[in-house]
C-alpha cells in the first residue's frame, strides 16, 4: 500500500480508501454484516487506513462501529464521517447528531468530519448562521473532531468559494477520467491542494460505470494495452497519477475488489502513466461519452421515491442499453426496475413529477423528464405486455 501525507496533521493516510456507503445488503434492505466484516477486516490487513462513511448512509455507521470494535481496529485506522447538515434547525442539532454518530461509531472521536454534500454557499451561510464555527472550534479544541472537512456536489464556482469561507483540513469532491471537468473538476483539485488541505476522490469509477459493463470498444481498448489489468485499475491509476490527490475511495462490495484494489495501490505513484496510457484512457472517455444518456452515478440521494420509483435503476438499465445493447439493458431494466411480483411496479409509470428527487441529485440530473425518456424506451408495448403476462402468472 502506497501512502500519501495530511500535511496539517502529519497522518499518513492510504492511497486507497474503503468507502462504506455501498456495503452488500441482504433482502430487504439490511446490511449483510458478515459480507461486510469481511470487507472491512480484509482491506485494513491489506493497508487500508482510511474509512469514510455518513449519517444517511443507511446502517453504514452501526455496521462499521460493530466491526472495528470487535477487532479492536479503531485505533488502527482514520475515520471519516458526516454532518446531515440539511437536518439542523438549530445549534443543538449539531450535537444530537455527532453524539449520535459516535455512539453508532462506538468511538469518542471522529478523525475526519465532513459538513455532508455542500453545494453551494447558501448552505454553508445556513449553518454558519446556526453557529457552526463556534461548534466546531469546541470539538476541535476537545480532540472529539481532530480535522474538518466537507463533501462536495456543485459547481466549480461554488467549490472554489466555499474553500475560502473556512478554513478547511479536508475536501471530498466526484473525480473521474469521465469527470475531469465536472463539478470541481481537476481547478478544484489543484485549488484546494493549493491549500495544502487533504484530498480525497470519491465516485472515482463512476458508482461502479467504470469497472463492469464497460462498451465493447472500451474493454477492447484496455485488452490491447495490458491484459492483465482490470477496468478498475485502469480507472484508479488515471486518478492517483496526479500528485494532487491523496486518498481514492472506493466503495468496495466483496473480498475480490478489495485485492484487486489494493493490487493496483500496490505501486500506484504521482506521474506514473506512460504517454500510451493516457492515450488509451482518453479513448475509452471518448466511447463513453458518445453512449451515455444519463450521468447518474447511482448514488442513491434521490432515495427513496415517494412512489417507489427506482430511479438508479431506471438510468443504469438506460444507460447499459444505451452502451452494451438490448439484451443487457433489457435484462438489467426486469431485474431492478421492472414488476417481478403482483402489484410492484419500481418503473417510471409510477413517476408524478413532484420533483423531490430533482433537488437531491448531486448532478443535477433532470430526473422526471430523463424517467419519461427511460419509459419511451424501456417500456415498449411488447414489454408492458409481458409484464402483464407474468404478473398474472405470478398472482
Amino acid at each position: 500500500m502506497q501512502y500519501r501525507v495530511d500535511l496539517r496533521s502529519g497522518n499518513k493516510l492510504s492511497i486507497l480508501g474503503l468507502g462504506c456507503m455501498r456495503f452488500p445488503r441482504g433482502i430487504p434492505t439490511r446490511i449483510d454484516m458478515e459480507k461486510a466484516e469481511k470487507i472491512i477486516c480484509e482491506a485494513i490487513e491489506q493497508g487500508v487506513n482510511y474509512l469514510d462513511t455518513a449519517y444517511v448512509y443507511g446502517g453504514s455507521e452501526e455496521a462499521t462501529g460493530e466491526v472495528l470494535e470487535k477487532h479492536g481496529l479503531r485505533e488502527k485506522i482514520h475515520l471519516a464521517t458526516k454532518l446531515p447538515h440539511q437536518k439542523c434547525k438549530s445549534y443543538e442539532d449539531f450535537d444530537r447528531f455527532f453524539n449520535e454518530q459516535l455512539a453508532r461509531l462506538r468511538t469518542t472521536y471522529i478523525d475526519y468530519y465532513l459538513i455532508h454534500n455542500m453545494s453551494d454557499l447558501q448552505s454553508w451561510e445556513h449553518i454558519q448562521g446556526l453557529g457552526i464555527e463556534k461548534w466546531l472550534a469546541e470539538k476541535k479544541a476537545s480532540g472529539q473532531i481532530r480535522n474538518v472537512g466537507f463533501s462536495f456536489h456543485g459547481s466549480q464556482k461554488a467549490f472554489l468559494s466555499l474553500l475560502e469561507v473556512y478554513d478547511w483540513d479536508l475536501a471530498q469532491m466526484q473525480y473521474n477520467y469521465m469527470n475531469e471537468n465536472y463539478q470541481a473538476g481537476r481547478v478544484g483539485l489543484q485549488a484546494a491542494h493549493a491549500k495544502g488541505i487533504v484530498t480525497v476522490i470519491m465516485e472515482p469509477l463512476l458508482g461502479g460505470k467504470l469497472a463492469t459493463g464497460l462498451p465493447k470498444k472500451v474493454s477492447q481498448l484496455f485488452q490491447r494495452a495490458d491484459p492483465s489489468r482490470s477496468a478498475a485499475a485502469w480507472g484508479l491509476r488515471w486518478i492517483w497519477n496526479q500528485p494532487e490527490v491523496t486518498v481514492v475511495l472506493s466503495g468496495m462490495s466483496a473480498a475480490e475488489q478489495v485485492y484487486d484494489n489494493v493490487n493496483t495501490a500496490a505501486d500506484a505513484v504521482p506521474n506514473m502513466l506512460t504517454e500510451q496510457e493516457v492515450a488509451v484512457l482518453a479513448a475509452a472517455t471518448e466511447v463513453f461519452r458518445n453512449a451515455d444518456k444519463v450521468p447518474c452515478t447511482g448514488c442513491n440521494y434521490c432515495m427513496p421515491c415517494p412512489k417507489g420509483v427506482n430511479i438508479p435503476g431506471c438510468f443504469a438499465a438506460y444507460n447499459a442499453r444505451a452502451a452494451t445493447g438490448l439484451v443487457t439493458g433489457m435484462s438489467a431494466y426486469v431485474t431492478s426496475v421492472a414488476a417481478n411480483r403482483p402489484g410492484s411496479n419500481a418503473g417510471p409509470t409510477n413517476c408524478v413529477k413532484c420533483g423531490a428527487c430533482e433537488k437531491k441529485c448531486p448532478q443535477h440530473i433532470a430526473i422526471p423528464a430523463e424517467l419519461e425518456n427511460v419509459k419511451k424506451k424501456m417500456e415498449p408495448f411488447w414489454f408492458r405486455l409481458a409484464i402483464k403476462i407474468v404478473q398474472k402468472f405470478l398472482s
